[in-house]
């Protein structure tokens, strides 16, 4: 049984593949569904993906594939099988290809532990996951994290997967950023700012939400791919 909100993202990422080939970007869905925060989009799409509706691609950036609509949706036409990220990488980007970024070491996707950085340490990633509407991004600009713990879990990001994060100081509300907390502690958590405040938010019901002084969260990254190995 889906929520109504799970049953109108569905019908939402139907339509936009039947009308354009590709899925809606995440703020459209937000806008679509009146919701305040990427955060929302993401726990329903982990919704449908544990339903087995949908399915997303790996190493692609919000590529959605629809594998079956509910009783009362399917109205004569085909669930759409084209499945195109949302920000299509350039057409330089060869999907076999890889790239080898430096891993600094664990970070907790739970409680916050002291930043590692480890560049001897180096980890193979495709070059699609660096990839915009630019080209394959620099190598130079990214690192790669290993995960540790639980709380991102309903964002698909479990303990042992390795994130590739994009090098940056800033990031849109929504964002999954890497937050360095005063000076010492870094954690992965979506990002969003309350009046004068910065709130780390996890992907997982379990957790609380973190509400910190913006003066003592320091963005280092953001998250922009996850390579896991099973």
């Amino acid at each position: 049984m889906l929520t109504r909100k799970q049953k109108d993202l569905l019908v939402l990422i139907r339509n936009h593949l039947d009308k354009d080939g590709v899925p809606p970007s995440f703020d459209e869905m937000k806008e679509a569904l009146g919701l305040r925060s990427k955060s929302g989009i993401h726990r329903l799409i982990t919704g449908l993906e544990e339903r087995g509706f949908i399915k997303r691609l790996p190493h692609r950036a919000r590529a959605l594939e629809i594998l079956k609509l509910p009783d009362g949706l399917d109205t004569g036409k085909k669930a759409s099988s084209r499945a195109v990220p949302a920000e299509t990488p350039s057409a330089a980007v060869i999907a076999a290809s890889s790239l080898s970024l430096p891993l600094y070491g664990r970070i907790a996707a739970g409680t916050p532990i002291e930043a590692l950085r480890d560049p001897s340490t180096q980890i193979d990633v495709p070059a699609g996951l660096l990839a915009s509407r630019r080209g394959v991004g620099d190598a130079s600009e990214h690192y790669a994290l290993e995960v540790a713990g639980d709380s991102m879990i309903e964002a698909g990001i479990m303990d042992g997967d390795h994130v590739v994060i994009r090098k940056c100081d800033t990031a849109e509300n929504g964002a999954i950023v890497v937050a360095l907390v005063d000076e010492s502690e870094a954690t992965l958590k979506y990002i969003e700012r309350r009046a004068g405040k910065i709130a780390l938010i996890p992907a997982n019901s379990r957790y609380e939400t973190r509400l910190l002084p913006a003066d003592n969260v320091r963005v280092q990254g953001k998250l922009v791919g996850l390579v896991r190995k099973y």
